[in-house]
């Protein structure tokens, strides 16, 4: 067989391979965005056509004070959840790296299972045991406060209760990463350090932190991406109350499109979202990587 067959055929080969993923991709996800994209730019109920009003729906956004206000509490949810989140993965995995055998397989098993639970479940489990009469985690609450506090209707306590429960829930899957970077660094490493008269936190400053950063600026990353789109829990656990206090862009959203029938403004709402998360990330993961230069 000829140099240019073998090239044509290597070629289409590739074409066959690559062509499932991109029919699956222009089809759930690029013409979804474009569509999203034309109708922000719309006054079109969420279902139907609508008039082009060019970029009214952005500028109706600037002036929106409840925007702002769910962008705020959007911007206090990744403050509290992503790099707590990651420290405790790096925590629970430095742990469960030291154990051997079907121990270590049991106790991984255990922290990765509430991730596989649904979101309904997780937030109907949480609104149980913090219930206002019954609670199970009501004395603890008692013990800090002096008194039960019913945390998801109350506005200092709502955003970082739904912090808690969405580490709990989450943290799984960043502690599955964190091992797998762990178990990538050479033992020799180690065994060279331990010869030469290291200690276990020089061991770690010197070697396991430095090889696994790069695992953890990927987990940060992702747990961004993930915090800045949140709604199931708060729209399950609060609704976005009290007050707003727990009002998400996201929720904002649903409102306007699903309840409001206002199709084109929830659009752009989506649209300023993607572009924040896109920024942000890329920002954070450009920060990150920098950093673990030095």
């Amino acid at each position: 067989m000829s140099v240019a067959k073998r090239h044509k055929r290597e070629v289409r080969s590739a074409y066959i391979l690559v062509a499932p993923f991109v029919l699956v991709f222009a089809v759930f996800f690029l013409y979804p965005a474009i569509k999203v994209l034309i109708l922000s730019f719309t006054n079109s109920p969420l279902i139907g056509d609508g008039d082009w009003v060019g970029f009214a729906n952005y500028a109706k956004l600037l002036n929106d004070r409840l925007f702002y206000t769910s962008l705020w509490n959007n911007f206090y949810f990744v403050f509290l959840t992503v790099v707590p989140t990651t420290a405790i993965a790096l925590l629970i995995a430095l742990a469960v790296n030291t154990l051997k055998g079907r121990l270590q397989a049991l106790v991984l098993t255990l922290f990765f299972l509430p991730y596989i639970l649904p979101v309904s479940v997780v937030t109907l489990i949480w609104d149980w045991m913090f219930d206002f009469q019954f609670g199970v985690l009501q004395p603890l609450v008692a013990l800090i406060t002096g008194k039960p506090v019913p945390v998801f209707k109350n506005p200092y306590w709502v955003m970082p209760m739904i912090a808690v429960v969405t580490i709990w829930w989450t943290n799984g899957f960043n502690v599955l990463l964190l091992i797998a970077g762990l178990r990538n660094i050479p033992e020799d490493l180690y065994e060279a350090a331990s010869l030469d008269g290291a200690t276990i936190w020089q061991r770690f400053w010197r070697i396991t932190w430095p090889l696994l950063w790069p695992v953890t600026a990927l987990v940060l990353t992702l747990q961004l991406i993930l915090q800045l789109k949140i709604f199931d829990q708060v729209f399950l656990l609060s609704e976005g109350g009290p007050f707003n206090r727990s009002y998400v862009i996201l929720m904002q959203m649903y409102r306007e499109g699903f309840q409001l029938n206002h199709g084109g403004y929830a659009s752009a709402i989506a649209m300023v979202l993607f572009l924040i998360i896109v920024v942000v990330s890329i920002l954070q993961y450009q920060l990150l990587r920098i950093g673990g230069r030095k």
